[in-house]
């Protein structure tokens, strides 16, 4: 465990200073509940990553309660914060200066009005130079980060998408459906399918848009550096947005989700394909879909935390100059 300094103040989501100031450990059972005890702050000018809670899921068609992950999510991430990122060779806060924001502000009773209301919020984090580590919420929750990086950026993203299910089924006008979502953003060119992956897919649809899809069967089979370089195949240079549905892994290892199915991948396993990711262009990333009310004894939310804790090293390798 990493020595805590002489008179470190609990509560670091207040009291750390900031900066690349990496790791410090502070007791598990206490203090305020920060994503990985990081500090609340909604001044991102300087911030390299910004971790967003977004509490929405009226989206949700299975069972409900995802508006509670965010929350979940950083309680179960105080049970990793004192130590590096295992499987790693550095500590990503000591290459990255990592806030959390908080959570949106979401007008329950204007559903059809959500899209914008995300976008906007996260257009201007984006806008300031600062990525984002997006807490769920429900899936479609993505659907407007999306929509405000690839605007930023002036390009389509390439997607690279775990999930149990496609979320590529054809909306309707104006639907607010978690299934639906990237077929939106592939028709309005926020994503390239051709350029984009989805991994650990267990649910039928025939229709592929043209994005590259490993199967479950197949994720589980090849080894996690074989899945790397595929994934780098596709994906190539480009800017690239990682999601990842909790639902990708089998319920026994995230029982705490609204449309859990059998089959899926182990933590372990995940765990290895997202470091075998390092030295793609990521831009930004998510973990949604936690569903708490469903959770059993926090293993669902300490596994979502962990896979956040990934992403955020995925980012610090790419900024591994220093900036």
């Amino acid at each position: 465990m990493p020595d805590e300094k002489p008179g470190q103040p609990i509560d670091l989501a207040f009291t750390r200073p900031g900066g690349r100031d990496g790791t410090i450990a502070e007791p598990t059972f206490s203090g305020a509940m920060s994503f990985m005890r990081r500090r609340y702050s909604k001044e991102v000018s300087g911030a390299d990553v910004a971790v967003v809670g977004v509490p929405f899921d009226i989206a949700t068609t299975g069972r409900p309660g995802s508006r509670y992950g965010p929350r979940a999510v950083r309680q179960g991430s105080a049970m990793i914060a004192w130590d590096a990122v295992w499987g790693w060779d550095f500590d990503p806060f000591e290459r990255l200066d990592v806030i959390d924001y908080g959570d949106l502000a979401i007008d329950y009773g204007s559903p059809v009005e959500v899209v914008g209301c995300i976008e906007r919020q996260f257009a201007a984090i984006h806008t300031q130079g600062a990525a984002t580590l997006m807490l769920g919420g429900d899936h479609f929750c993505t659907y407007p980060v999306i929509r405000s990086l690839a605007g930023q950026l002036g390009r389509p993203l390439s997607l690279i998408h775990f999930d149990a299910h496609s979320d590529t089924w054809p909306a309707k006008e104006g639907q607010v459906d978690h299934g639906t979502m990237f077929w939106r953003a592939a028709q309005e060119g926020v994503i390239d399918p051709a350029r984009s992956i989805q991994l650990g897919i267990r649910t039928n649809n025939k229709d592929t848009l043209g994005f590259t899809v490993l199967g479950a069967d197949a994720v589980d089979s090849m080894s996690a550096a074989e899945i790397g370089a595929r994934v780098a195949e596709v994906v190539g240079d480009s800017p690239a947005y990682l999601t990842f549905d909790i639902d990708f892994l089998d319920p026994a290892f995230a029982p705490g989700t609204g449309t859990p199915v059998a089959g899926g991948i182990s933590t372990i396993k995940a765990f290895s394909v997202l470091r075998a990711l390092a030295g793609l262009d990521i831009r930004s990333a998510d973990v949604v879909e936690v569903a708490p009310a469903y959770d059993s004894s926090d293993v669902t939310a300490l596994a979502a935390a962990t896979v956040g804790l990934h992403c955020l090293a995925l980012m610090a390798d790419r900024n591994r100059a220093g900036g």
